[in-house]
């Protein structure tokens, strides 16, 4: 297992315990300082599921997108390159000014946002909303509320792209990345 996902889910239990669930993402960015390697989902490219994704799924140009839980921004600006009006947010302000750092003449608007608390003026607004490794760090209790806002957000005849993360055969049970359900 690697140091910055042992150190993410250490961080993680110890705000979950507190019962404060998102409180360890700004921590992790802060305590990061600067060096992507700190922080586990982060490569330094887009996803490459989603790349797959849109290269078989061509969304128009001037769609409207959304990314949930942005990171350091690599997915955000992929759309962006492909010419869709993309709105990218982050619970963690670090990340978000991250973001705006590495990409300092992006189209994208970064905002700092909750899952659990979007925007009312997003309902029913983005005609893509893709979502990576976001869900799956939720506790399974929150996941509901965050994926019934996202369905909210969600343009008529929009799209939501989902990707989780794999574990690996010796992952602790119940330990980040945690398996999402079917049912």
């Amino acid at each position: 297992m690697s140091s910055a996902r042992d150190t993410a889910r250490k961080l993680a239990a110890t705000y979950q315990a507190e019962g404060n669930h998102l409180g360890w993402f700004e921590p992790l960015y802060q305590n990061a300082a600067g060096e992507s390697a700190a922080i586990p989902w982060a490569d330094l490219k887009p996803n490459h599921n989603l790349t797959d994704w849109l290269d078989a799924n061509p969304i128009a140009p001037g769609a409207r997108a959304l990314v949930v839980g942005c990171g350091l921004g690599d997915d955000a600006e992929e759309l962006s390159r492909r010419g869709l009006n993309v709105t990218a947010f982050d619970i963690a302000p670090t990340a978000v000014k991250w973001c705006r750092k590495r990409f300092p003449k992006s189209a994208v608007k970064y905002k700092v946002g909750n899952v659990l608390m979007l925007p009312e003026k997003w309902q029913a607004s983005f005609d893509l909303i893709v979502e990576i490794y976001t869900l799956q760090v939720l506790p399974a209790e929150l996941r509901p509320a965050a994926m019934q806002g996202l369905a909210g957000a969600l343009a008529p005849d929009g799209k939501l792209l989902v990707v989780c993360r794999g574990r690996e055969a010796d992952d602790p049970k119940g330990a980040m990345p945690v398996a999402i359900d079917a049912g």
